[in-house]
């Protein structure tokens, strides 16, 4: 299985600046032909300007790739289906889809107008799902793809002033993870990239002291290597931030068993509350509806 992305086709959404454009470059670099889609919008998705797309894809050609623009908005089905649609016209086919268009309105939440807590879910989890859904049938039918969502810190730990932003990143997770099932039979893979990069997005969130190792250039090869063949891996989180790269996943306690043939108390579940808790029987979560109720059930005896 090969790094290399000779012959594919790939779509960057968000691709005019920052990450966008650093993952474009790379996979244009690997061999990919690259869709670059921006609006050219300022980062609180107002305004548009193609010259942002249009810079990057000069950028490819200069470097001996291929590029084609698209300027559609990712926040409505006529959007992403358009995205998809540069591929398959320009280049043939399409084998690769990186969801990386996004915005800010950050503003505490006592603050914070509902107008711009529905806009930013509207351009990164809905965007995601119009471009992912006008992709996936490409996908299924040749029985090869990879999607990569982008996640955040901000939705899987938390943040102050961005509950809309974190709210859209972590519904990105269950999105991936309920992909993830659905496409391996057909070996579409979907993965999740929580970068952190100096961009217009992240000005001042971080400190000085790493501010000089941030370039998004350092993110890049994550979202390269989950967009190629190689990529044997699915519904799986990869942070990378300062040359820095990470598996995070969502862990359960092995918690108590109580028999649910009897009346369950309050009291009961207090007195239980530090075995629950406590994290030191901690076991990887797992797919699908039942999760860990049957080891539970098993362990006390009861099935």
């Amino acid at each position: 299985m090969t790094t290399r992305l000779d012959g594919r086709v790939a779509i960057v959404t968000g691709a005019g600046a920052g990450l966008g454009r650093a993952h474009a470059l790379l996979l244009a670099q690997q061999g990919a032909k690259v869709v670059v889609n921006d609006l050219g919008g300022a980062v609180n998705g107002v305004g548009g300007d193609q010259a942002a797309a249009d810079r990057v894809v000069a950028e490819i050609k200069a470097a001996g790739g291929e590029a084609a623009p698209n300027y559609d908005s990712v926040e409505t089905p006529e959007g992403g289906a358009g995205i998809v649609e540069t591929a398959l016209k320009r280049f043939g086919r399409l084998d690769v889809l990186i969801n990386n268009a996004g915005i800010l309105r950050d503003k505490s939440f006592a603050k914070m107008e509902l107008a711009d807590f529905e806009k930013v879910l509207k351009v990164h989890l809905f965007g995601t799902a119009y471009c992912t859904k006008a992709a996936w049938p490409v996908m299924v039918e040749q029985k090869y793809g990879r999607v990569v969502v982008t996640t955040s810190v901000a939705g899987t730990s938390g943040n102050f002033g961005q509950a809309n932003y974190a709210a859209a990143k972590l519904g990105l997770v269950g999105f991936m993870n309920a992909l993830a099932i659905e496409g391996q039979k057909n070996n579409v893979l979907i993965n999740a990239v929580s970068p952190g990069a100096n961009t217009r997005m992240t000005e001042g969130l971080v400190g000085d002291a790493i501010t000089a190792f941030m370039g998004p250039e350092n993110v890049s090869p994550a979202v390269a290597w989950l967009a190629s063949e190689a990529c044997n891996v699915t519904g799986t989180i990869i942070t990378a931030a300062a040359g820095g790269f990470g598996r995070l996943h969502y862990f359960e306690t092995a918690g108590v068993q109580f028999d649910p043939r009897q009346p369950i108390t309050v009291d009961m579940f207090a007195e239980r509350f530090a075995d629950i808790y406590g994290l030191d029987t901690v076991v990887p979560s797992t797919a699908g509806p039942a999760g860990y109720i049957d080891q539970r059930l098993k362990s006390a005896s009861l099935i």
